[in-house]
């Protein structure tokens, strides 16, 4: 039997009234591997591409058939705003067959959680920390609400790869099913996986089955790609009408002159941002920034062009710190097909939300991750149209005394090299499967002792060690944390030698924060009389100016006690500030810097200015010796060190020659641009300088040996409530990336050639 044959009626009806042909390749493989198999599944497919009904479908017909007496389908997703997109499709889609859908997060409807835990039924959709605080707080009804469950569909699988946050997730799946005694399958969804067969290993921790991944014919991707480089401080640069952008599919996109008549001098100065004004005109666009800091600024700058040219605001801001209220309306307006408006926006637009008819995303210096990349090109190309991204890279001119270091346009590199990855290779980053979670120990032990009271130490440790994600942590490393933890309060013994959450503790777990293992900063609520704007951190003295929602404003008043910050709206630009925004790239994007740097290759996606720009990188890194050497004397004791590593890789080799090397290379004042490149001072030559630090690296050398006399470097949220040593192993042994770091200068000796260390893709 076909799959669509296989569907329920009211699916099939669904299909008829939404005028579908046929089923696309995903939808029939995924059908096939949910109907036919007991097996968990991974759908990996482009956005847009239907992987949301390829999974629903079949569930909600083997649903339909057989209806569960609890909770059927448990629907986690990363973020509020896809949880609420998707309620509105699947209600659509279950409101015939009578089949529930219930949001449950902190802005979901009070009233639909009560009926839920009254009549647990139908499809729970839901955060991984709404999940977390649903465990502590109706640990009881876990049973009655989950006994039945069928499946855990996990959205945006990609996002929970990486970090924490993913193995959080996982470990509620696991700890819901044990006390639920259920075992449902696992449902993965993503359009950009890194390996799927890792992926799939992740996805299926502690389930006891196997993973499926479906293969299937897909759709070509068909892109519109442009970068354009611009010196900020050089006004007149990048104002005359450039000439049309000619796209990998042979057509070509239209530049409109940029008018420059009454736009202050200020303003002028930064050529890039009023080339995003002017191709926003008369389209609805994203403008996405790495950070909420760039994002403010950019919307800010943006809505002053409006005003300066007597035009309606046009511009909308969509980040993490803006209040539900400001966030849901740009989601609203991006829905309009006859809206006009774009939004300036950070990772928070960039998963599978549906945001309607989207002419082109621009975006704003390169991003961190080539999935990032992918994820915001697949916010454009919906409903037939090609996926349009227009690179923005801006750059200062560098001093006149500037360092070769300093004069590479390496974000315009790091742009280039995301784009050539996945054209060439397909490459994604892949999951981290190394980690050692000691922080993570911390909250899932205490969230354990919350929600299930008293236990004796063998059996907490019985249930926390055995979850998947603390593979590599001993039973001994865990010993260590429960007597830290009894000495500082976090827990405490009762009279029968029992373990109980103590006071300290108490003030962790009591605190709505702790539901979240992502770092967070404290932050102050922003009012404007009735109006809730959001948040931000380190709020300035009254009197003074903040930034937010695309606007500014002076402080009236602050309630520190309750955290709240009073203002009033007023006009100027200042600066935001939301903490501390870490990018993780990958070795391979910087692998493919260095060959972008190499080759002669011209990329179609290149606009003049940075052809010309890209032209004179490659000028210096073949004049400066660069191509064949990654350490480069600029003068006197002088050197930089282009290692080409990744940020923890770049990291562990930072500390090793520090720590480990320095005496033997009479090395000081180093100083680093991560992960680009390192300058410092040295008594030794070049060709002592490989030998000696391959030899080092050679030695039995423990990345324990990477941390400075006394350290604690905290690095995950709850890592100030463990032991130093456990912080100490986590990250020298769960950061660091100490074996990439050793594998790449172990080639580093006498008359080196770098070349020959990174792939050769000159020619593909």
């Amino acid at each position: 039997m076909d799959v669509y044959s296989r569907y329920s009626p009211f699916i099939q009806d669904y299909i008829y009234r939404n005028g579908w042909q046929t089923l696309r390749g995903v939808q029939n493989a995924a059908g096939d591997a949910i109907f036919n198999t007991d097996d968990n599944v991974l759908l990996t497919a482009s956005t847009a591409s239907g992987k949301t009904e390829a999974a629903f479908f079949p569930i909600l017909t083997l649903l339909d058939e057989n209806p569960s007496a609890t909770v059927g389908v448990l629907y986690i997703a990363p973020l509020k705003a896809l949880i609420n997109d998707q309620y509105e499709r699947l209600t659509t889609i279950c409101e015939e067959a009578g089949i529930s859908v219930t949001r449950w997060h902190g802005d979901a409807p009070e009233s639909q959680k009560r009926k839920l835990l009254k009549k647990p039924s139908g499809i729970l959709q839901i955060t991984p920390e709404s999940l977390e605080a649903l465990m502590i707080r109706k640990h009881g009804e876990i049973p009655s609400m989950f006994g039945d469950l069928r499946f855990v569909v996990v959205d945006e699988i990609h996002s929970l790869l990486r970090g924490d946050r993913g193995m959080q997730t996982f470990c509620l799946i696991e700890r819901l099913c044990r006390l639920a005694n259920c075992n449902p399958r696992r449902i993965g969804l993503s359009a950009t996986i890194g390996s799927p067969e890792l992926a799939g290993k992740f996805l299926a921790a502690g389930s006891g089955r196997a993973t499926s991944i479906p293969k299937f014919e897909s759709e070509k991707d068909v892109w519109r790609l442009s970068l354009e480089h611009f010196y900020i401080d050089e006004v007149g640069v990048g104002v005359q009408a450039s000439p049309p952008a000619t796209t990998e599919d042979g057509m070509q996109a239209a530049r409109l002159p940029i008018k420059r008549a009454g736009m202050p001098a200020l303003q002028a100065a930064d050529p890039g941002l009023l080339y995003i004004f002017e191709n926003t005109k008369g389209k609805k666009c994203l403008i996405f920034t790495n950070s909420r800091e760039e994002c403010e600024a950019v919307c800010q700058v943006l809505r002053q062009y409006c005003e300066v040219n007597h035009e309606k605001d046009r511009f909308l801001i969509h980040h993490g710190n803006l209040s539900a209220s400001y966030r849901e309306s740009a989601e609203e307006e991006m829905k309009d097909d006859d809206s006009y408006m774009s939004v300036c926006a950070t990772a928070t637009l960039e998963l599978g939300i549906d945001i309607g008819k989207l002419e082109r995303a621009f975006h704003i210096d390169a991003p961190f991750t080539v999935s990032g990349f992918l994820q915001r090109l697949g916010r454009t190309g919906r409903r037939g149209q090609p996926s349009e991204m227009w690179f923005v890279m801006r750059e200062e001119h560098a001093e006149a005394r500037a360092m070769l270091p300093e004069t590479i346009p390496w974000y315009m590199l790091q742009g280039i090299a995301i784009v050539q990855l996945y054209i060439e290779e397909k490459f994604v980053e892949p999951p981290r499967m190394d980690r050692m979670p000691y922080s993570l120990l911390y909250h899932q032990t205490m969230s354990t002792l919350a929600s299930s009271g008293e236990m004796t130490a063998r059996e907490l440790a019985s249930r926390v060690l055995s979850l998947s994600c603390f593979r590599r942590i001993t039973q001994d490393d865990y010993k260590i944390l429960l007597k830290h933890l009894l000495e500082n309060g976090h827990i405490s013994k009762t009279e029968n030698g029992g373990l109980i959450v103590g006071l300290e503790g108490e003030r962790v777990i009591n605190n709505y924060k702790f539901f979240a293992v992502f770092q967070e900063n404290i932050e102050y609520s922003v009012k404007a009389d009735s109006q809730e704007l959001g948040t931000i951190v380190k709020p300035p003295p009254t009197g003074e100016k903040i930034a937010i929602a695309g606007r500014v404003w002076v402080v009236d008043e602050i309630d520190h006690k309750r955290r709240i910050v009073y203002v009033t709206l007023v006009k100027g630009n200042i600066p935001a500030y939301f903490g501390d925004v870490p990018g993780d790239i990958h070795t391979r994007i910087l692998e493919r810097m260095h060959c972008v740097l190499r080759e002669y290759k011209q990329y179609p996606y290149l606009k003049s200015h940075a052809v010309n720009r890209l032209a004179e990188a490659r000028h210096s890194f073949q004049m400066s010796g660069m191509k064949d050497h990654p350490l480069i004397h600029l003068g006197g004791n002088m050197w930089a060190l282009f290692p080409w590593l990744g940020t923890y890789a770049f990291l562990a080799l930072e500390r090793f020659l520090k720590l480990v090397c320095a005496p033997r290379l009479g090395l000081k004042g180093l100083n680093a641009s991560r992960p680009y490149f390192m300058q410092f001072t040295m008594k030794v030559s070049e060709e002592d300088f490989y030998n000696i630090v391959s030899s080092e690296s050679r030695k039995d050398h423990s990345p324990m040996e990477l941390l400075y006399p006394n350290e604690n470097p905290v690095f995950e949220k709850y890592d100030e409530h463990l032991p130093e040593l456990l912080v100490r192993k986590g990250f020298a042994f769960g950061v660091l990336d100490f074996d990439g770091m050793k594998e790449r200068v172990q080639g580093w000796s006498g008359a080196m050639i770098f070349a020959t260390q990174t792939p050769n893709i000159q020619n593909r």
